[in-house]
């Protein structure tokens, strides 16, 4: 984790000033952004009135487009939201199609929640939490402004003191057990979990600035690398077990004294050439190489937090060159009975006032001989899980219902591949199942679920790779996330196919159109085979356009790519801007003529998915040697035309509909099992020997 100081402050928008004017008319003095997220005071005169802060200098949440919203929330004095605003996004299905201000009508719905109450999008069982409903069509991005407003409104509150520290819904906190207590040595508390240790070298820390501004910076000797930098050790001595046995009972008695309830005296000794102390500390500051966090909120120590430590009495515990006893006072409401984690803070100075920190952090959690938990019960429980929950994982708990019915389809498609053959000899049978899975995928997976894919996804996740890669990038949509897991499988055992002939809702949606035109008997027109074949570049050539966009900047990229009809045809239901809809019920209208035109010519999601098509690992659709020559029936016939000439199936533009495999199995119609069927019905019907009739002799005699 890196830390760099804030950027220089920018001047305050008049969307900004304007913002705060509505809902602090008497503000006169806004103060430049301060301390560590950037908080602006806003002031009546001398009077103070509230607060101001961009919340991406607070938190980073990637939203559905992989980049973070920032937003403008303005605090009053008693940690109340007074306004939300969003400053800037890209997300895509907000930058064209959802109209901008459903967004900013949502935001608006935070003013007049405390900081301290829960906010839930949806339905929840935690009967204390305010419940806000979702935007249409936007669902996972609203969860992460709710995320955004909620923790970074609570993280500047506590920093601003407007309210305690441990005011999330947790788990009841765990107490020490006071009177539990076994004699142990250095060896077993260590190796008990009691103890926790950091031992890092010079080339760990110089490794950690790779990739900043402070590379090379003070950095060691290549034969120095392997020497210690720092050996570190961290326990809670409040714990009778662990500070009796190191402190000796006369020094740990006199140390709980100075204790107040609910204060926690953290032990943290080392030896190594870096001190976790340090000397730029100033009576009354904060010692600025250690800190803790727990749930997600930081634990300073100050000087008068801070017990030399000289006299330890732990048989076998080695002599260390710095040692000292740090106390996390019960403002922070340290719970014994949860993880937290203890973060030694490394700087390397990079200009005269600029520096960049590097954390390294080591987890510590007691022991549970040492804690009772108390009982709590099932909604108790339940309400702790819930707000205990990644936004990921929330978003896919409120999308269960399409999570399970898109799994189930999936599988079903999955046993249809693989019936294949079986299928292929029952036309009928396979045509139906096949109207009826396109109708689920455009209804069901399009305009239910949302599950369309796009050629930026391609790019977000390239995107990701070349830059910060988060899997919560991805799983923060679980149905594209399903959606894409099953195409990179089916890529490899199919090609393209798979999805492009039964997964994607707007090719779905074609292809149900020009069934029903061909139902109706509307004239089907082809291209000749050359212009077809040259055609196809066409998709290619606006898929590198894109990418090549997509590295100056994704979000023209997110733009142009509106060549994908997906967002106007599924995602929206045609509900937008007119020139839009004209787009996508121009390429609906030629596809009443001939097969997926957009699909064979324009998609550049399909041109994406061709290029990795080149690795699947089996041909699953079967040829003869007749096939191309002298038959070409299945190339007339492929209503794509993904069939060449020569009999051979172009993988990179079929899309496995599998009429190729109906003919291949049907003796009344593919050419070389016709003939096959004509010679033995022929062998039937002829006598295997020329047979002799014996002349019968007449008797005609009186």
């Amino acid at each position: 984790m890196f830390w760099t100081s804030l950027a220089l402050a920018q001047p305050l928008s008049p969307l900004e000033r304007q913002r705060i004017a509505t809902v602090l008319p008497e503000v006169n003095v806004i103060s430049e952004p301060a301390e560590e997220f950037g908080v602006r005071t806003l002031k009546k005169g001398d009077e103070l009135q509230g607060y101001a802060f961009e919340s991406i200098n607070v938190v980073n949440i990637p939203a559905y487009s992989g980049k973070p919203i920032n937003m403008q929330v303005v605090l009053g004095l008693d940690g109340t939201i007074l306004d939300a605003y969003v400053l800037h996004h890209d997300e895509p299905i907000l930058l064209i199609g959802i109209p901008e201000q459903k967004l900013h009508d949502f935001a608006a719905k935070y003013q007049g929640i405390n900081v301290e109450q829960r906010v839930v999008i949806g339905r929840t069982k935690d009967e204390t939490a305010v419940t806000i409903d979702a935007v249409s069509g936007a669902t996972v991005t609203v969860m992460v402004v709710n995320e955004i407003v909620m923790r970074a409104a609570h993280r500047v509150a506590v920093s601003l003191g407007l309210v305690e520290a441990h005011s999330e819904i947790k788990s009841k906190p765990a107490t020490i057990l006071k009177d539990y207590f076994r004699p142990s040595d250095w060896h077993t508390l260590t190796g008990d979990g009691s103890v926790r240790r950091m031992l890092l070298n010079h080339g760990q820390v110089d490794d950690a600035f790779i990739g900043t501004e402070a590379e090379g910076v003070e950095a060691v000797a290549e034969d120095q690398r392997d020497t210690p930098f720092i050996d570190l050790y961290l326990a809670d001595l409040t714990v009778p077990t662990i500070g009796r046995n190191i402190l000796g009972d006369k020094q740990y008695q006199a140390i709980m004294e100075e204790l107040n309830e609910g204060d926690h005296a953290m032990m943290v000794v080392a030896n190594g050439d870096y001190s976790f102390k340090g000397s730029g500390y100033v009576r009354g500051g904060i010692f600025d190489r250690i800190q803790m966090r727990q749930f997600g909120e930081v634990i300073s120590f100050r000087d008068l937090d801070f017990f030399r430590l000289s006299d330890v009495y732990a048989q076998g515990m080695p002599n260390f060159t710095e040692m000292g006893i740090f106390i996390a006072r019960s403002q922070y409401a340290v719970d014994p009975g949860s993880p937290l984690s203890f973060e030694l803070l490394v700087r390397r100075q990079t200009g005269p006032v600029d520096s960049i920190f590097t954390s390294f952090e080591l987890g510590y959690q007691l022991p549970e001989e040492y804690i009772d938990r108390p009982a709590l019960t099932a909604s108790e429980q339940a309400a702790i899980d819930e707000a205990n929950r990644p936004l990921w994982l929330s978003v896919w708990y409120q999308k269960s219902f399409q999570i399970s019915i898109i799994s189930i389809a999936l599988i079903v498609l999955v046993a249809v591949l693989f019936m294949q053959d079986f299928l292929a000899r029952r036309p009928g049978l396979l045509h139906t199942i096949r109207i009826a899975y396109l109708t689920f995928t455009v209804v069901f997976i399009g305009w239910y679920a949302l599950g369309q894919i796009s050629v930026v996804n391609v790019f977000t996740f390239v995107h990701s790779f070349m830059g910060d890669f988060r899997w919560e990038t991805f799983l923060i949509d679980p149905v594209i996330f399903i959606m894409w897991s099953f195409v990179a499988v089916s890529i490899l055992l199919w090609g393209r196919g798979v999805f492009c002939g039964w997964l994607c809702p707007f090719g779905a949606l074609q292809e149900l159109i020009n069934e029903a035109a061909r139902k109706l008997k509307v004239k089907q027109y082809e291209l000749p085979w050359a212009v077809h074949e040259r055609l196809w570049a066409v998709k290619y050539i606006i898929l590198l356009a894109l990418f090549g966009l997509s590295l100056d900047s994704i979000a023209t990229a997110e733009k142009y790519a509106e060549v994908e009809p997906f967002k106007t045809a599924i995602t929206l239901h045609f509900v937008r801007e007119w020139g839009f809809v004209l787009y996508a019920v121009v390429l609906l209208v030629i596809n009443i003529f001939t097969r997926k035109v957009y699909c064979r010519y324009i998609c550049p999601l399909g041109a994406a998915l061709a290029i990795p098509t080149q690795l699947r690992l089996f041909d699953w659709l079967k040829r003869r040697k007749e096939c191309g020559t002298p038959c070409q029936l299945c190339a007339v016939e492929c209503e794509v035309q993904a069939i060449h000439p020569d009999g051979h199936i172009n993988a990179n533009e079929c899309h496995h509909c599998l009429d190729c495999q109906v003919t291949y199995y049907n003796d009344d119609r593919c050419p070389p099992l016709v003939a096959k069927k004509k010679r033995r019905q022929r062998n039937k019907a002829a006598p295997e020997e020329p047979q002799i009739i014996p002349a019968v002799q007449l008797d005609v005699s009186p």
